[in-house]
């Protein structure tokens, strides 16, 4: 019976280069993440934008008449609560000069970021839609705020794009660990 066998031929051994021997490098902070300046003038803005869809549609006599309107204010105040409160979050970070990359944190503000910018998108386009209901199909602009209406609605849609960096961000962030 003829059977080959195994042969074993020595070997160096190649240096480690997977990623559990290797040292962590941290992804250098970057311009409109959590705890930067950039990030705090984010948050500035969304808190700006949302504040004023939120005075502009609540000072109409007539916004609680339409559930679309309502839904504008409530998601602008919800915006505008949120952004407020991590804008404190910035400042306290960049007092202290702390890193915001905890991955709890981040996962936190992620969430906290696509619900919001969510909320705010689909309250601006729920308003828009009925604001070209009202001026364009109904025509009954004359007995209604069209005009504080089509503001706070392009307001809402500044405020949600303010909204998308802080999102993408942090999901960037959360995304490459």
């Amino acid at each position: 019976m003829n059977v080959s066998h195994a042969t074993v031929h020595p070997a160096e051994d190649p240096p480690t280069t997977d990623g559990a021997n290797a040292p962590m490098v941290r992804m250098k902070d970057m311009e409109g993440m959590p705890g930067t300046r950039g990030g705090l003038a984010l948050r500035f803005f969304q808190f700006l934008f949302a504040a004023a869809a939120l005075v502009v549609m609540a000072t109409t006599s007539d916004f609680p008449s339409v559930t679309a309107f309502c839904y504008l204010v409530a998601a602008a105040g919800l915006q505008s609560l949120w952004s407020l409160f991590l804008a404190f979050i910035d400042i306290y970070a960049l007092l202290v000069k702390r890193s915001l990359q905890n991955c709890r944190i981040v996962s936190l503000f992620t969430i906290g970021d696509g619900i919001t910018s969510t909320l705010t998108f689909a309250a601006a386009c729920a308003s828009a839609g009925i604001t070209v209901l009202i001026d364009n199909d109904i025509g009954s602009c004359s007995e209604n705020h069209c005009v504080q209406f089509e503001t706070a609605t392009a307001i809402a849609f500044i405020s949600w794009f303010t909204a998308l960096p802080s999102f993408f961000m942090n999901f960037w962030s959360l995304a490459s660990r």
